[in-house]
């Protein structure tokens, strides 16, 4: 980028008439034409005398496209941070707690972040795999929630449909948390 830096200041920069600009269009459309014309025809000793037009049409066979991978694009350049799971089932991340799923308690797991937003995405096991959402704590709605440790799982194979049974929180498992294991029995 050095490089490109000083051949912008000594090559457009310095020969660059401003009395014909007038406005962004012009100056961008002047140092478009310098690209194209001159700096791309240019021979280049880093490209071992190259013009980078050559030696882009060199490496043409070679280049595909993403095809069905453009849409994941965006997820490969996400930030994984390792976090400790505390025992009331969050994470800290740049001085704000997340919940992640109660099961993860006392577990090392990824934290996905967009590093461009700074943004909590979600979490991940060490292979990569999703393990749940990382919501933002809301410290002054949970204070009163009552929370209950995670008991080991002897339940029967639900039944589904209408004729489902919903057992009391107490003997097993609810509607709230039959959704949960079934939205993410893909996942975990």
């Amino acid at each position: 980028m050095e490089r490109w830096h000083r051949s912008l200041r000594a090559q457009f920069l310095s020969e660059l008439d401003t009395t014909h600009v007038h406005d962004l269009a012009d100056l961008n459309a002047r140092l478009w034409a310098w690209v194209e014309q001159i700096y791309h025809r240019t021979e280049h000793s880093g490209l071992c005398n190259q013009t980078p037009l050559a030696r882009y049409q060199q490496d043409l066979p070679r280049i595909g496209t993403l095809g069905a991978r453009a849409a994941q694009l965006d997820e490969l350049f996400l930030h994984r941070i390792e976090r400790y799971v505390r025992r009331d089932g969050t994470v800290s991340f740049q001085g704000k707690r997340f919940e992640v799923p109660y099961e993860l308690v006392g577990k090392t797991v990824l934290l996905v972040v967009d590093p461009h937003t700074g943004t909590v995405k979600g979490v991940e096991s060490e292979a990569g795999e999703p393990l749940g959402a990382a919501t933002l704590l809301d410290a002054v709605g949970n204070r009163t929630r009552k929370r209950r440790k995670s008991q080991p799982e002897t339940v029967e194979p639900a039944v589904t449909g209408h004729d489902a049974p919903i057992e009391n929180a107490a003997h097993g498992p609810n509607l709230i948390e039959l959704a949960y294991q079934r939205h993410y029995a893909r996942e975990l």
